[in-house]
C-alpha cells in the first residue's frame, strides 16, 4: 500500500450525470457527478469532487461530511425551516443527523469528505 500524498480536484474528464433519486427530488430535474477520489481502508472515510445541476431534494445525514463550495450557489435549509445560502469560497460541515433540503441555484461543485461511523 501506497502512502503518497493524494491531490484531490475535478478531473477534466468527469464521469457522466445522473439524476438524483426522483423520491427526493422537490423541484426541477436535478443531476449530479460523484467523483470519490479516496476511500481509506476501513471503508468509513471518503473523499472527492460533489457537482450537480439545478433542483431541490431532501436531505438525511447519517454520516459526517465536510464541504468545500467550489463553484456555484447552493440554499441548505434544515428540518426547523433555518435556511442558510452556501457561495463559492464557503467551507461547512452537514453533521450526522441533519435533516431538511439542498437546492442548487445554477450548478454548483463541492470537494467533500464524509467520515461514517462503523
Amino acid at each position: 500500500m501506497t502512502h503518497a500524498l493524494l491531490r484531490i480536484k475535478p478531473s477534466v474528464e468527469a464521469p457522466a450525470a445522473t439524476a438524483i433519486n426522483p423520491e427526493r427530488v422537490l423541484s426541477g430535474a436535478p443531476k449530479e457527478i460523484i467523483e470519490n477520489l479516496f476511500t481509506n481502508t476501513k471503508e468509513n472515510f471518503f473523499c472527492g469532487v460533489w457537482s450537480s445541476t439545478e433542483g431541490k431534494w431532501t436531505l438525511n445525514y447519517t454520516e459526517d461530511e465536510f464541504c468545500y463550495l467550489i463553484k456555484g450557489k447552493a440554499i441548505l435549509t434544515d428540518a426547523q425551516g433555518v435556511a442558510e445560502e452556501i457561495i463559492e469560497g464557503d467551507a461547512f460541515v452537514i453533521p450526522a443527523g441533519y435533516q431538511g433540503t439542498w437546492e442548487t441555484i445554477g450548478e454548483a461543485q463541492k470537494f467533500y469528505a464524509i467520515y461514517e461511523e462503523a
